[in-house]
């Protein structure tokens, strides 16, 4: 690896730390080099605040060398005001020598504009250094930007004889307590959970983040004839949740019923939330409501944990039909990671 990736490869290491928190707004990581030594760093940290580019140039002891430096940015600096002033200009009024881009930003509101503001100041400009990585560590951005829906990620735990519950729709543990820790680490990474009728009834769950340190997802439940107790945990409005229900609209803190059509399919549900930018869903529903997203070729990724458990009968686990990318051992658990191209 050359010290040109290097210092890209720390850029993308930073942009990860935002994770589960810069929600709609991409991951962002930017290093500053000046003589092959880095002299500052910064990454975009929270939603509505300053961006990467910002925290590394603040970052930076000496300024006079910015006009002698180069920047490496995961993403195309921006270009338009939005929560903060455009990351471009700035670039160009500390007179940086040059940026290395990782990846192009395809939001029609930057979509090569900042790339445009930096050469029109003489500027040099790479981009495509690392840009399948970036890209990749962008998925949920990109997704949302390009395909107008948010980046849908499919989570079940199956026996090792293939069943997700028993004939009664239990299900309490299929994986172990290292797997059930690793799903509530992924519930803080993303920005809504969603469940089943029948998931909601017979498991009750919370769907909130409680053995690890981040924030709730906006909890989602389909229920079409709103049928479920006011009494489930997950209509104690401790955290903001969506009923989807063909019924009614109703809206009070922290609690919405959202009204969709009749016989209305998953692309309803999944518009619905792009209009609320909703980058990312985990789908943790029962056999019936993933093999909805599986049929509809709605999904993004496809995380399974198998363990050595058997039921001998139950309700059967989604099928996919294609080889995992990915086999990870999590204990004595299988996690299988797909990825749907």
């Amino acid at each position: 690896m050359n010290k040109h990736q290097e210092f890209m490869r720390r850029a993308l290491e930073l942009a990860e730390l935002g994770r589960g928190n810069v929600s709609p707004n991409p991951l962002v990581g930017c290093v500053i080099v000046h003589e092959d030594r880095i002299i500052g760093e910064g990454y975009h940290q929270k939603f509505g605040e300053a961006h990467a580019e910002v925290n590394a140039i603040n970052s930076v002891e000496d300024p006079s060398l910015l006009s002698e430096s180069t920047v490496y940015v995961t993403l195309e600096p921006c270009a338009h005001w939005g929560k903060t002033p455009p990351c471009a200009n700035l670039l160009v009024e500390k007179k940086v020598k040059k940026v290395v881009i990782a990846a192009h930003d395809s939001n029609p509101l930057v979509g090569g504009k900042g790339i445009q503001i930096l050469r029109d100041a003489g500027i040099e400009v790479e981009t495509g250094l690392l840009e399948k990585e970036a890209r990749s560590q962008n998925c949920r951005f990109f997704t949302q930007i390009e395909k107008k829906r948010p980046y849908v990620i499919l989570k079940w735990a199956q026996t090792a004889d293939g069943f997700v519950a028993r004939e009664d729709f239990s299900s309490k543990w299929i994986s172990n307590s290292l797997s059930r820790q690793l799903v509530h680490k992924w519930r803080a990474e993303e920005d809504a959970i969603l469940v089943g009728k029948n998931t909601a009834q017979f498991d009750n769950p919370s769907l909130n983040v409680r053995d690890w340190v981040g924030n709730n997802p906006l909890r989602l439940v389909i229920d079409s004839r709103l049928e479920l107790s006011s009494d489930l945990k997950l209509f104690d409005k401790s955290i903001p949740t969506i009923c989807y229900n063909t019924q009614k609209y109703e809206k009070s803190e922290n609690l919405e019923f959202v009204k969709l059509k009749r016989g209305f399919q998953i692309h309803d549900l999944l518009e619905d939330l792009n209009q609320r930018k909703v980058q990312s869903l985990i789908v943790e529903g029962g056999s019936f409501l993933l093999n909805k997203f599986i049929e509809s070729e709605l999904w993004d990724e496809a995380r399974v944990f198998t363990s050595q458990n058997k039921f001998g009968k139950g309700i059967s686990s989604p099928l996919l039909s294609l080889p995992p990318s990915d086999i990870i051992s999590v204990q004595d658990n299988l996690l299988s990671v797909y990825y749907h191209v």
